[in-house]
């Protein structure tokens, strides 16, 4: 007789334990066989469906990323090496005093021209010949069709609201008699602010001889969510200057450099721009196949970023010049 007597109360396994680890590893596969079949399996549909969407809401992020973070330092360095070409033509008196340079020859988009400063705003911006979507991202736009600040006339300034910088996104706080300096080749321009118009505002009385009046464009609304056109005019309180040479008029201004103006005449940038960026994904893959993965990310990624990088920028370029 045994000298051990099971406890009553002692529980029983209710299955029977496996013999060797061939019967434990047959039970163990049965089991997760089981906990699969239990789960619903997607349809290829739904597969592709859930895919897309996750890729939709990456490339949304990444434009929201690249517009709100990087388009701002863009816009730094652009501002910095426009600066310093500006300094050079105005130290050298070289500076353009119309849309013609001091060789006769039709300034390019892009062309550093002035500098612009809102005390109230701390505002200090380096104005630049053209206003289409792709040369606003350099900084403030000068409408060619307009005479420069100061010059006898209406002069024209544009400038986007929130990406790159968002050099005017706060000009609707100025306030009757808030004090603009535009500095050009013809010397310093000082400028006193008339007030601000909104779509549907009756525009200010024709400039006299002798007068001169700057306006300065940008969108209206919510941040990146235009919903209008904001102006803001200002008068010139000190010594009008000759208007200089200018070829351009309202009738040939390109409908890509008026207010809210869309840009599509370089899409092929941007499809080189997609070729670059999916090139970049399929060498990162065939790379990941073949070589070490952490390798393949290690120089990978710099190129898909900077190929990510280039496609937003072109993407960013397409949309309204004033955004």
């Amino acid at each position: 007789m045994s000298m051990f007597k099971p406890k009553k109360n002692a529980r029983r396994s209710k299955g029977r334990a496996p013999k060797n680890a061939a019967q434990a590893a047959r039970i163990l596969a049965a089991a997760e066989l089981g906990q699969r079949e239990s789960k619903p399996l997607l349809s290829d549909r739904a597969v592709l469906s859930r895919r897309i969407t996750g890729m939709a809401l990456a490339f949304l992020a990444s434009l929201v990323t690249f517009v709100v973070v990087l388009t701002p330092l863009i816009h730094s360095v652009n501002q910095s090496n426009l600066r310093a070409s500006l300094r050079d033509s105005l130290a050298n008196a070289t500076a353009p005093t119309g849309e013609a340079d001091f060789n006769n020859v039709v300034l390019t988009q892009g062309s550093p021209l002035a500098l612009i400063k809102i005390p109230k705003l701390h505002l200090n911006e380096v104005v630049v010949e053209g206003t289409d979507s792709g040369t606003l991202t350099l900084g403030v736009g000068h409408r060619r069709d307009t005479v420069l600040p100061g010059q006898q006339g209406v002069s024209m300034l544009m400038g986007r609201s929130s990406a790159y910088g968002g050099p005017f996104g706060a000009i609707q706080q100025l306030q009757p008699g808030d004090q603009i300096q535009v500095i050009t080749g013809q010397g310093r321009q000082d400028f006193s602010v008339l007030g601000v118009r909104y779509a549907g505002d009756f525009s200010l009385p024709a400039v006299a001889i002798g007068e001169s009046r700057l306006v300065l464009v940008t969108s209206r609304g919510a941040p990146f969510y235009p919903t209008g056109v904001l102006r803001l005019d200002a008068k010139l309180v000190s010594t009008v200057m000759p208007a200089g040479p200018r070829v351009s008029n309202i009738f040939s201004l390109p409908v890509q450099e008026r207010e809210m103006g869309f840009d599509l005449r370089f899409a092929w940038a941007l499809v080189f721009a997609l070729q670059f960026l999916l090139g970049s994904i399929f060498l990162f893959l065939w790379a990941r196949s073949r070589f070490d993965l952490r390798r393949s990310y290690l120089v990978a990624m710099p190129v898909i970023s900077l190929a990510g990088i280039l496609v937003m920028d072109q993407i960013v370029k397409f949309l309204p010049n004033l955004l």
